[in-house]
């Protein structure tokens, strides 16, 4: 029986490796052989790009040290200068001189090679801290604290770093010659299913960070939505803390609340009040005429500001003048306090006037059987009797 043999290739060759060690030796042997001046020259040309950039990378870290708030853009940038790493530094003053050196090819490649890997995850490093230095930035100038801050920024952290070093190493390996589209394919399809599997947890997530960034209320403001009004207590990865004016807390998730027209009314100029002011009909029309020129001398004199004051229609039971004016500031009980003291003084004022404010009435007209009016007031009508007939007037 013949025996059976293959021909599978070892995953390791170890006589190409030594065959390519040898090469690249020899080579940077004879380069440095015929060419140890111009080297010379070079390495002390790298040296003073390497001094001048670690002495940037200490003023990166100077400028962090001179901003004592924490978040300012000066903190942001150098911390972002102070993350630069001492391999990119090397390997930057490499890529420079190693054209002035005259660097055989095995070399150059190598250089190439380490430049690409050093440049892009650097690269990375930088906007991750931009990215994050802002956020924090954004977030300390809006008064945002607590914990729920601090987790949002740890998870922040996680999901840019994840995202920033999973392109850049998409990138180095696409550089390499490496096919990754089977990466990019499989990447992606993980990302749609941990956000079909989490997409509640990142709705409300992302809204956060849109309250964060937008800005429509935060801390502190007096806001209302659909039947509630109350003040941010807190706002949360999740969800928002609001005390209601009642007295209880109320929680709302960040995506729910940010679907719904909000009102900040904390930072309103002024409140405006709304009255509807009925007039008997029996008023004469002078006096109808004058009625808008009194209502503006006591909105006036309670330093409120005259938005309107006229003839609005004709009620069922009362000539309707509408009042509307504005009282400074966003105290809704300073402005309640106001719009009391307007009523009376319309009240005192229409009185003093003789203007009846009249309620709703109804007047009955009686008619007789041949159609005649009644008269409302008593009258006494003489009548007799005959015998067997019906009871006739006088």
């Amino acid at each position: 029986m013949a025996a059976k043999t293959t021909n599978a290739e070892p995953l390791f060759d170890a006589a190409g490796f030594q065959s390519q060690y040898t090469g690249l030796l020899s080579s940077a042997i004879e380069w440095l052989q015929g060419n140890w001046l111009r080297i010379v020259v070079a390495f002390a040309i790298g040296a003073i790009i390497v001094v001048a950039l670690h002495w940037l990378r200490g003023l990166g870290k100077r400028l962090c040290a001179r901003d004592r708030t924490g978040t300012g853009w000066g903190r942001i940038l150098g911390k972002a200068v102070a993350r630069t790493g001492s391999f990119f530094i090397v390997m930057l003053a490499a890529k420079l001189v190693q054209g002035y050196a005259g660097t055989p090819g095995p070399v150059s490649s190598t250089i190439e090679f380490l430049w690409i890997v050093a440049s892009v995850f650097q690269a990375a490093i930088w906007a991750r801290e931009l990215i994050l230095g802002a956020v924090e930035h954004r977030t300390s100038a809006d008064g945002y604290q607590g914990e729920a801050l601090l987790s949002a920024m740890g998870l922040i952290r996680l999901l840019v770093t994840v995202a920033l070093f999973a392109v850049a190493l998409v990138v180095v390996l696409d550089n390499l010659g490496v096919n990754v589209t089977g990466l990019v394919a499989g990447l992606g399809v993980g990302g749609i299913a941990i956000g079909l599997a989490a997409q509640g947890i990142f709705a409300d997530l992302f809204a956060a960070l849109a309250i964060i960034f937008d800005r429509p209320f935060r801390r502190g403001d007096k806001v209302s939505y659909d039947q509630t009004s109350g003040v941010i207590e807190s706002i949360g990865l999740k969800s928002t803390r609001i005390r209601s004016f009642n007295g209880e807390m109320r929680v709302i998730s960040n995506r729910q609340l940010l679907d719904k027209e909000i009102q900040n009314t904390s930072n309103r100029d002024h409140v405006r009040i709304a009255l509807t002011i009925g007039v008997a009909y029996e008023t004469p029309p002078d006096t109808l005429a004058r009625v808008p020129a009194i209502l503006r001398e006591i909105v006036e004199a309670e330093k409120a500001k005259l938005a309107r004051a006229s003839f609005e229609s004709f009620g069922a039971s009362s000539l309707d003048f509408v009042l509307q004016f504005d009282i400074p500031g966003d105290d809704w009980p300073t402005a309640h306090a106001t719009r009391d003291r307007v009523m009376v003084g319309v009240i005192r004022r229409f009185a003093a006037e003789g203007i009846a404010i009249p309620y709703p009435t109804q007047t009955t007209f009686t008619a007789a059987p041949d159609g005649s009016l009644v008269m409302p007031y008593p009258q006494v009508q003489p009548v007799h009797v005959e015998e067997g007939s019906a009871l006739r007037p006088a």
